[in-house]
């Protein structure tokens, strides 16, 4: 059990107050705290009490707490409200990095700039009575050739560590980009006067209508076809929120023109399988990923791949596939089936696309080994496997997505299974 800062409570303590801002701080971060909870809350530490530290963080945490995804962010306020002096500088530093010495040098982990900005939000501000001290007219010169845009870091930055701002600025950033897409050749063909085969019908019929003279040869080429692009998002607690970034990234996808797609389709599962296609072809984007999460009841729920790939096999493949589709599955490949079950699913739908594309979050860290049993049960039926957890890796699969050689990380992992 982790070790927890001793908590000064005064004589005469504002319980109440100190609570309700408590729970203010968790509900900017993310958490949905109403007033509820927090009522709870203020009854549940009354009856506890405030002998033991961890009664006191244990007995918050059953009021506030409902997911385990949320379990990191409210650790990490609690730290920082109830008095942690060195936590507190550590964050502070996190924000603000002109500062040096105070805190240790480290990226920030999951959720926690999120828990920084909510529980410290305004303290940045001048107040309203400060005055600009008045210099001596010298002005200071910035180098700025060397450094990296705001964009260029955040494009690198995991969807995960992200800030409040930074998520927002990303959605932005998202709602720009393509993915654009080749057409492919049909065995159909039509008229064209540079092609390169003989039009042998056509080139009888204009011969009978001028009494059999034969006079030119009529050409043909082969006509082109635009694939349909079918997305498997997984929306379970662990994939949250790379869904959700996802979703804004398909979202513009959808409602482009000129990328190339015949159709694009939708497909949530975690414990069931999810078909929100129309909710996103939806204009705005808040109200369409409103819509597509009141249809998803599994939303952050568990995760049973192979049972929900088993459902679109049986219901949806010959509907959304046809010839030539190309599928995206976007999971962390952590599933609670069997893996002889998981795996023959993902090799019928890898026998009924074109391409099948395993987008997994879990590539970005560089000693990723496949040894859940999920994951090597699903990649070696998937074309190709890449990473999906930064703005960078959505671009690097829009440049690649056309590419038939284009396996990604799957040839390294293989040789480790």
């Amino acid at each position: 059990m982790p070790e927890y800062i001793p908590i000064d409570i005064p004589e005469n303590p504002k319980l109440a107050g100190n609570i309700t801002h408590f729970a203010r701080a968790l509900r900017r971060a993310g958490l949905p705290i109403g007033p509820g909870r927090v009522i709870d809350a203020v009854r549940a530490v009354e009856a506890a009490g405030f002998t033991d530290k961890n009664e006191f963080f244990w007995t918050l945490q059953a009021c506030f707490v409902a997911k385990p995804e949320q379990k990191r962010v409210f650790a990490q306020i609690f730290r920082l409200y109830w008095r942690d002096p060195r936590y507190l500088e550590h964050m502070m530093s996190m924000l603000m990095p002109a500062m040096r010495g105070v805190s240790e040098e480290r990226t920030a982990q999951a959720a926690e700039k999120r828990a920084a900005e909510a529980l410290l939000d305004g303290m940045g501000d001048a107040p309203e009575d400060f005055e600009e001290p008045e210099g001596d007219g010298t002005e200071i010169e910035l180098d700025a050739s060397m450094t990296i845009s705001q964009e260029e870091k955040l494009k690198t930055l995991d969807f995960e560590q992200m800030s409040l701002a930074e998520m927002e600025q990303a959605k932005k950033m998202l709602s720009r980009l393509t993915l654009p897409v080749d057409p492919l050749k049909s065995r159909r063909t039509k008229a064209s006067y540079l092609g390169t085969r003989v039009d042998g019908a056509r080139t009888l019929r204009r011969a009978m209508r001028q009494g059999g003279e034969l006079r030119d040869i009529a050409l043909k080429e082969p006509r082109l076809r635009w694939p349909n692009l079918v997305v498997l998002c997984d929306i379970s607690g662990s994939m949250s929120q790379y869904s959700r970034m996802v979703l804004h990234f398909l979202h513009s996808v959808m409602n482009a023109k000129g990328q190339g797609w015949a159709k694009v389709h939708a497909f949530t599962f975690g414990t069931r399988l999810t078909n929100i296609t129309r909710h996103l072809t939806q204009r705005d984007v808040d109200a369409a990923l409103k819509s597509a999460g009141a249809e998803a009841q599994d939303w952050e729920g568990g995760t049973r791949i192979g049972d929900c790939l088993e459902d679109f096999n049986r219901g949806w493949s010959r509907r959304v596939l046809g010839q030539g589709a190309v599928v995206l599955v976007i999971t962390d490949g952590l599933d609670r089936g069997t893996p002889a079950h998981l795996a023959k699913q993902m090799q019928r739908l890898n026998l009924s696309s074109r391409r099948l594309i395993w987008l997994n979050p879990l590539l970005r860290w560089d000693g990723f080994a496949p040894k859940a049993s999920g994951i090597a049960a699903m990649l070696p039926h998937v074309d190709s496997f890449r990473a999906g957890h930064s703005i960078a890796s959505l671009e690097a699969l829009a440049r690649v997505i056309s590419q038939k050689g284009d396996a990604g990380e799957k040839a390294r992992l293989m040789r480790l299974l």
